[in-house]
């Protein structure tokens, strides 16, 4: 029976593009758990750290040719990462979480979604109710007090939340952009850039980047988490993944969250996130289904 190489590659990049969301949820949930303990800056810029030392030690067998391009889309893409986070946690500290949370995470779902099909993505029927679906499921995830608290959104608090969302959006965009030969190369400078810019920043505003003993173990595992998922979301885009469908895989990533956070934490769901967990289970099964 003969295999068609094409469909083959679009299962193989919406499976890494899941994986990279599992992965995602993962990681910010451990440097959530980290962020308690000790300075955000300092939980950001080590497991940043440790991330790009993880990457170094993997990439003489994942690693490809890479050109100035390639760097260049990679220094982008980890200036928009960075800030992104930046503004997320400045949007955190002066708005309403319950809002901050679900505006920021559907904007970094629908940026990926309008770039793959402005650039001329077509996607069959099955896939774009997928899609728009996830765009639901990730809001509904998202919303740890129910929707109801969406009506406390107020124009100083959607501008720096659709902001970071935007920022996250992008840096998925930008890593789409490298070669599919780089391999994982583009995320060295990536990883570079995003370091340099969440130390200056921290340094500028007089943050602390001081992380305590206990946080340690918590921001090691998640900055190699975090790398890991870098590394199945680009390996995705290479697979001859659409950014439409990746991208919004991808950014699925509350959904691992909000799971660890009810196992490990015991928290409780409420009816919006449980609603939401089950249109992100639908809206993959329909982005799985042949056009």
């Amino acid at each position: 029976m003969r295999v068609d190489a094409g469909c083959y590659n679009e299962e193989v990049a919406v499976l890494l593009a899941l994986s990279s969301a599992v992965v995602y949820g993962a990681s910010d949930f451990l440097g959530g758990l980290a962020s308690r303990r000790t300075s955000v800056f300092g939980v950001v810029a080590l497991s940043q750290l440790v991330g790009l030392v993880a990457l170094l030690v993997l990439l003489p067998w994942l690693g490809g040719p890479v050109d100035a391009a390639d760097l260049g889309w990679g220094v982008a893409a980890g200036l928009a990462g960075a800030a992104g986070l930046v503004v997320f946690f400045r949007a955190l500290a002066g708005g309403v979480m319950s809002v901050v949370a679900p505006v920021t995470a559907v904007t970094a779902a629908a940026v990926p979604v309008l770039v793959g099909l402005a650039s001329g993505e077509e996607i069959g029927t099955w896939a774009g109710v997928g899609i728009a679906l996830a765009l639901v499921a990730v809001v509904l995830v998202s919303a740890e007090s129910g929707l109801a608290a969406l009506r406390a959104a107020r124009p100083a608090t959607l501008a720096p939340a659709l902001l970071a969302g935007a920022m996250f959006g992008l840096f998925f965009v930008l890593l789409d952009r490298t070669s599919a030969d780089a391999g994982l190369t583009p995320l060295v400078t990536a990883r570079l850039a995003s370091v340099s810019l969440v130390v200056v920043l921290a340094l500028a505003g007089r943050q602390s980047l001081r992380v305590t003993r206990s946080a340690l173990p918590l921001v090691a595992v998640s900055g190699v988490g975090d790398m890991t998922a870098n590394a199945l979301f680009l390996l995705a885009t290479q697979a001859d993944g659409q950014l439409a469908i990746t991208g919004v895989l991808a950014s699925l990533y509350p959904v691992s969250t909000v799971v660890l956070a009810q196992v490990v934490l015991r928290e409780r769901l409420v009816g919006a996130q449980v609603a939401g967990l089950l249109a992100a289970a639908t809206a993959v099964v329909l982005i799985t289904l042949p056009a």
